[in-house]
């Protein structure tokens, strides 16, 4: 069983804060777990009947969204080359990567980076640092952050009601599969614009 005070923090309204908050940060830095969070508390949600799904599935996409936007800001407003760490070769691969393909589909680029940690800082960047205008993205990066949301936390409700007697097992298996069908869904899509780059000079 997940011990008492660990529950009652993440079943409050502390819980869901924290998961935004993990959510705002990882539009910043990948290495802030806000995918796992999203699926964790979708499980303790279904396992325990509350914090309700519905609520962490609209904290969870309305932090994704402001994290996203913050990160169009950023590469609106100083660009994608001032600081040192834009500059590293990953970033420029990346920021490189994300400009050739905002330029053929920004709906469809912001919807699967939207589920790919590193693509989605090089996409939001490039999409503030390439002027996309701001309405449309904005409406684009809320759809894309709802749909992102919703899954992550279904993820973990789904696990918990195949294991509605072992919550805490529950959120660890749902946070495997989270991060192995992430990991899949990495691997896809690296390999589709792999093939997309190289179909024109086929």
């Amino acid at each position: 069983m997940i011990p008492e005070p660990v529950l009652q923090i993440l079943t409050g309204p502390w819980g869901v804060l924290l998961m935004g908050a993990l959510v705002v940060g990882d539009a910043f830095l990948v290495v802030i777990p806000g995918e796992i969070a999203v699926t964790a508390l979708g499980a303790i949600a279904m396992s325990q009947g509350t914090p309700p799904l519905p609520l962490i599935i609209a904290v969870a996409a309305a932090s994704a969204w402001c994290g996203d936007v913050a990160c169009y800001l950023i590469g609106r407003l100083v660009g994608v080359e001032r600081w040192r760490w834009m500059r590293a070769s990953r970033i420029r691969s990346a920021l490189a990567w994300a400009g050739r393909r905002l330029s053929t589909g920004t709906a469809t680029v912001l919807f699967t980076a939207r589920f790919v940690p590193f693509a989605r800082l090089a996409v939001n960047l490039m999409a503030g640092a390439t002027r996309i205008r701001a309405p449309r993205y904005l409406t684009l990066a809320a759809l894309a952050a709802t749909g992102w949301a919703a899954y992550q936390a279904a993820i973990g409700a789904i696990v918990a009601a195949m294991l509605p007697s072992a919550p805490l097992v529950a959120v660890a298996v749902s946070v495997v599969v989270a991060v192995a069908l992430g990991a899949v869904i990495d691997l896809v899509v690296a390999r589709f614009s792999c093939v997309h780059a190289a179909g024109p000079n086929d």
